[in-house]
Parts: C-alpha cells; structure tokens; sequence
C-alpha cells in the first residue's frame, strides 16, 4: 500500500500518519498539506524516515493534487476546511476547500487507478433531523455551508464510484478529539480549547446552557476507523457511508467538569448565548460499521480525555 493522505499534517490526518508508518502493510505514506490549518510540527518528526513524503501544496489547485495522487495505489482524504462558524463566516472559502478540492481528489483518483479511496465526511449531514441515534440512511436538512459541502463530497463521491468504478468509503465524524488538536485560532475545537484555557487559570465559554450533547469521539478510534476502511475487503458496494463514533453522548457541562477535575482545576465556565448552526444533541448509531468492517471503539471518552490532557500538559512543559 502506497497511501496518500491530504491534509496529513492537520490533527486527524498527523495521527493517521503515524500508525500508517507503522503498518508493515504500508510501504509509501506521502503527506500533502497546504498548511493552512496543518502544521509542520505534527509531522516533522518522519521527515528522515524513507516511508514517508511530505508535499507542502494545496489539492484545490488541480496539477498540485494529480502531483501528489502520482505512483499512491490509496488515498485518505482528510484536507478540509473545519469549523461551522467559520463556513457561515466565509462560505466561498469553505466551498472551494471542501468541493473543490474533494472532486481533484476523486478526477485525480480516477485517472490513476487508485484502489481505494477513505475521505472524511461530518456528523454535520445530519443538520435538523432529530432522531437519535444518527443512522446512515436518514439525514435531514443542512444547518450550514460547512455542512453542506460535507453532504455535496458525499454525493460526488457516490457519483464517482457508480459512473467509474472507483472503490470509496466515506466516514462521518462526530466530534473527534485527541493529542495535536490544536487550541489555537477563532475556531479552535472545544476539548483543547478547555484544557487549554484551564490549565492557564483562564475561564472559559460554553455556548448555550451546556446542556447539549455530542458522541465525542477519541482520535485512536477514528485512526482505527480509516485503516479498516482502507484496508476493508468484502463491502456491500463500491460506496459505502459509515458513522465514526464510540456510540454515546455526552454533554458539554459534563465534559468541561471532567477535563477541570483531572486538571485540578475549580473555574467555573461562563455562558453564552448559543451558536447559529448548532444543533441541540448527537448521538451516532455505529451498528453499519461495526459489521460490515469491523470497527469496534478502542479507547473510552474518559480514557481519551486523560491521554489528551496529559499530552497538553506535556506539551506545556516542553
């Protein structure tokens, strides 16, 4: 296996790397990144190891992407432009990010034959649909452009698999959490963003009442998750959809007490109003994936969060 990852020196993408280099399966991991929200840091330690490549480019940009897909047998697409606030924000930056840059993927794919192809899709697809647990067949209408353009990769990659036969496995995430999440920027995830604050005595903001509820998602159990995918054999089709989960919820409060606990932290979080987009609870259903490739959640909520804290505060004392 001579594996492409986009987006490769981001947080999920980074960590995929590092256990790719591990498989003796995986022969070639070449990283392209255009940096944008990646950082070199995530991956600079493999630079001398002669599995790995790295191509600072962007695969909106059509001849850099055919550049980076050259001589790879998979591709794990992982490059996007995250955050919901930030699509509602600047929509065309998203789009051309997003679609664009998913449908190089898949053209680039085509004309080289690859194998197969593991992009990451959003628990986003879900927008208004209420129902809980999240099922694969049943989605609702998109709540933001971020979202939307997570649903349009979807499409153009069923399109894709039926019109030229190319093997594609879309994975949709509920909110992944983990070591080289970065806490930095105005749409920094949630989980680093409270350690982060926490563990410098600063208070933070939880929009809404706290109350809402997400299917947070340790990063070894998504890493696991792409490599069955990649990897998977016997599949009901050329295109597949699969939540990404551990398959419980929890909410916000719960979670910020527990990271402020482990921190030995007593600050009190502040309110805010809730965020345009947002929606109340998810929760995924992990019952498709479990039997068609496999996957089982490797690391718990609470373990995730106790290696995650103290990666940060590793990382602090650097």
């Amino acid at each position: 296996m001579k594996v492409l990852v986009t987006g490769g020196a981001g947080f999920i993408g980074s960590n995929l790397a590092d256990a790719l280099l591990k498989d003796s399966e995986v022969t070639l991991v070449r990283v392209v990144d255009n940096l944008s929200t990646g950082f070199r840091e995530n991956i600079s330690q493999h630079i001398d190891n002669p599995k790995f490549e790295f191509i600072e480019g962007d695969i909106a940009d059509i001849n850099q992407c055919k550049e980076a897909v050259q001589g790879c047998t998979h591709i794990s697409h992982q490059a996007a432009l995250g955050s919901v606030p930030r699509s509602i924000k600047d929509p065309v930056a998203t789009n051309y990010n997003n679609i664009t840059g998913t449908l190089n993927v898949l053209q680039s794919a085509r004309e080289q034959n690859i194998k197969r192809i593991v992009f990451a899709s959003s628990s986003s697809v879900y927008g208004d649909d209420a129902n809980l647990p999240k099922v694969e067949y049943k989605t609702g209408n998109v709540l933001s452009p971020y979202a939307l353009t997570k649903k349009t990769k979807e499409e153009y990659a069923k399109l894709f698999a039926e019109l030229f036969d190319l093997s594609i496995i879309g994975l949709r995430y509920f909110n992944v959490f983990g070591p080289k999440q970065s806490p930095k920027g105005a749409y920094a995830a949630v989980i680093p963003l409270f350690i982060s604050k926490l563990m410098a005595g600063i208070q933070s903001d939880i929009h809404g009442d706290g109350e809402q509820s997400r299917d947070f998602t340790f990063i070894k159990n998504v890493v696991n998750a792409n490599i069955l995918a990649l990897k998977a054999k016997r599949l009901p089709s050329n295109y597949n959809i699969y939540n990404i989960a551990f398959g419980d919820k929890t909410t916000v409060n719960q979670l910020y007490f527990t990271i402020a606990n482990l921190l030995g932290k007593d600050i009190q979080p502040r309110y805010t109003p809730s965020r345009t987009g947002d929606i109340k609870h998810s929760l995924a259903d992990i019952t498709k994936i479990k039997k068609e490739i496999e996957y089982q959640p490797l690391v718990s909520i609470k373990e995730g969060l106790v290696e995650t804290v103290n990666w940060f505060k590793d990382k602090n004392e650097k």
